[in-house]
Protein backbone atom coordinates (compact mmCIF):
# COMPACT_ATOMS: atom_id res chain seq x y z
CA UNK A 1 0.00 0.00 0.00
CA UNK A 2 1.62 3.38 -0.75
CA UNK A 3 2.24 5.83 1.95
CA UNK A 4 -1.36 7.94 2.10
CA UNK A 5 -2.68 9.28 4.92
CA UNK A 6 -6.22 9.11 5.71
CA UNK A 7 -8.02 12.71 6.35
CA UNK A 8 -11.26 12.43 7.61
CA UNK A 9 -13.57 9.29 5.50
CA UNK A 10 -13.19 11.13 2.07
CA UNK A 11 -9.45 12.42 0.82
CA UNK A 12 -6.41 9.91 0.99
CA UNK A 13 -3.69 12.16 0.70
CA UNK A 14 -0.08 10.93 -0.93
CA UNK A 15 2.61 11.77 1.34
CA UNK A 16 5.06 12.25 -1.09
CA UNK A 17 3.24 14.14 -3.22
CA UNK A 18 2.78 16.51 -0.58
CA UNK A 19 5.88 16.25 0.03
CA UNK A 20 7.15 17.32 -3.17
CA UNK A 21 4.18 20.00 -3.54
CA UNK A 22 4.91 21.48 0.14
CA UNK A 23 8.49 21.71 -0.97
CA UNK A 24 7.80 23.28 -3.92
CA UNK A 25 6.33 26.31 -1.46
CA UNK A 26 2.67 25.59 -2.09
CA UNK A 27 0.63 27.19 0.53
CA UNK A 28 -1.93 25.36 3.08
CA UNK A 29 -4.83 26.99 1.14
CA UNK A 30 -3.20 25.46 -2.56
CA UNK A 31 -2.35 22.07 -1.14
CA UNK A 32 -6.21 21.54 0.34
CA UNK A 33 -7.48 23.03 -3.08
CA UNK A 34 -5.14 20.22 -5.04
CA UNK A 35 -5.78 17.53 -2.64
CA UNK A 36 -9.81 18.56 -2.20
CA UNK A 37 -9.75 18.98 1.52
CA UNK A 38 -9.92 21.87 4.47
CA UNK A 39 -6.25 23.55 5.22
CA UNK A 40 -6.86 21.72 8.67
CA UNK A 41 -6.84 18.37 6.84
CA UNK A 42 -3.62 19.54 5.17
CA UNK A 43 -2.66 20.31 8.58
CA UNK A 44 -2.85 17.09 9.52
CA UNK A 45 -1.46 15.22 7.05
CA UNK A 46 1.74 17.69 7.53
CA UNK A 47 2.14 16.36 10.56
CA UNK A 48 1.39 12.37 10.21
CA UNK A 49 3.82 13.26 7.07
CA UNK A 50 6.36 14.97 9.12
CA UNK A 51 6.25 18.34 7.91
CA UNK A 52 5.30 20.30 10.46
CA UNK A 53 7.30 22.67 12.73
CA UNK A 54 7.46 21.20 16.21
CA UNK A 55 5.38 22.66 18.58
CA UNK A 56 6.80 24.05 22.29
CA UNK A 57 5.20 24.85 25.13
CA UNK A 58 5.72 27.90 26.54
CA UNK A 59 3.13 28.45 29.20
CA UNK A 60 6.02 27.39 31.78
CA UNK A 61 8.18 30.28 30.52
CA UNK A 62 5.42 32.82 30.36
CA UNK A 63 2.45 32.08 32.68
CA UNK A 64 0.72 35.19 31.78
CA UNK A 65 -1.66 35.64 29.33
CA UNK A 66 0.21 38.46 27.05
CA UNK A 67 -1.71 41.41 25.34
CA UNK A 68 -0.91 41.36 21.83
CA UNK A 69 1.20 44.57 22.54
CA UNK A 70 3.61 42.82 24.74
CA UNK A 71 3.95 39.51 22.91
CA UNK A 72 6.54 40.48 20.44
CA UNK A 73 8.33 42.38 22.97
CA UNK A 74 12.32 42.10 24.66
CA UNK A 75 11.20 39.71 27.29
CA UNK A 76 8.71 38.13 26.08
CA UNK A 77 10.86 36.74 22.64
CA UNK A 78 13.22 36.50 25.11
CA UNK A 79 11.70 34.12 27.30
CA UNK A 80 10.47 32.06 24.25
CA UNK A 81 13.80 31.21 23.07
CA UNK A 82 14.76 30.32 26.52
CA UNK A 83 11.95 28.19 26.12
CA UNK A 84 13.20 26.54 23.20
CA UNK A 85 16.43 25.63 24.19
CA UNK A 86 15.37 24.80 27.17
CA UNK A 87 12.86 21.95 25.30
CA UNK A 88 15.56 20.59 23.39
CA UNK A 89 14.93 23.22 20.25
CA UNK A 90 17.55 24.89 18.72
CA UNK A 91 17.43 28.51 17.71
CA UNK A 92 19.75 30.71 15.74
CA UNK A 93 22.89 31.46 18.00
CA UNK A 94 22.42 35.68 17.72
CA UNK A 95 18.95 35.27 19.69
CA UNK A 96 20.66 32.44 21.95
CA UNK A 97 23.22 34.61 22.64
CA UNK A 98 20.70 37.25 23.28
CA UNK A 99 18.41 35.66 25.55
CA UNK A 100 21.31 34.41 27.70
CA UNK A 101 22.90 37.85 27.84
CA UNK A 102 19.40 39.15 28.64
CA UNK A 103 19.12 36.13 31.47
CA UNK A 104 22.41 35.92 33.00
CA UNK A 105 22.09 39.93 33.28
CA UNK A 106 18.65 39.74 35.39
CA UNK A 107 20.19 36.48 37.53
CA UNK A 108 23.19 38.28 38.29
CA UNK A 109 21.60 41.77 39.26
CA UNK A 110 18.89 39.46 41.56
CA UNK A 111 16.18 40.19 39.62
CA UNK A 112 13.46 38.35 37.82
CA UNK A 113 10.51 39.70 35.17
CA UNK A 114 7.02 40.22 35.99
CA UNK A 115 4.32 40.71 33.83
CA UNK A 116 1.14 43.55 34.02
CA UNK A 117 -1.64 43.49 31.05
CA UNK A 118 -1.52 47.60 31.56
CA UNK A 119 2.03 48.29 31.98
CA UNK A 120 4.07 44.83 30.44
CA UNK A 121 6.74 43.32 31.15
CA UNK A 122 8.85 45.20 34.32
CA UNK A 123 12.20 43.78 36.11
CA UNK A 124 11.10 42.95 40.13
CA UNK A 125 12.96 41.47 42.72
CA UNK A 126 13.77 37.60 42.49
CA UNK A 127 11.60 35.80 45.15
CA UNK A 128 13.46 34.13 47.85
CA UNK A 129 12.32 30.71 46.36
CA UNK A 130 14.00 31.80 43.15
CA UNK A 131 13.27 33.45 39.85
CA UNK A 132 11.27 31.80 36.82
CA UNK A 133 14.24 33.57 34.65
CA UNK A 134 16.97 32.21 37.12
CA UNK A 135 14.98 28.73 36.03
CA UNK A 136 14.32 28.84 33.21
CA UNK A 137 17.91 29.80 32.59
CA UNK A 138 19.20 27.17 34.22
CA UNK A 139 16.93 24.55 32.63
CA UNK A 140 18.27 26.32 28.67
CA UNK A 141 22.01 25.61 30.24
CA UNK A 142 21.16 22.18 31.30
CA UNK A 143 19.60 21.37 27.57
CA UNK A 144 23.24 23.31 25.68
CA UNK A 145 25.40 21.35 27.89
CA UNK A 146 23.62 18.25 29.78
CA UNK A 147 26.86 17.66 31.51
CA UNK A 148 27.24 21.04 33.33
CA UNK A 149 23.91 19.96 34.99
Amino acid sequence: MKNEVDVGRKALIDQEELRRLAGEGLSNAELASRFGVSESGILQAKRAAGLSKRMFDHSRAIPWKLRRAHSQSGPATNLRNLSVVAQGGAIPAEKLNTALRWADRLVFAGLDIAYEPEEGFSEVPASPEGSLVGALLAEARGALDPTRS
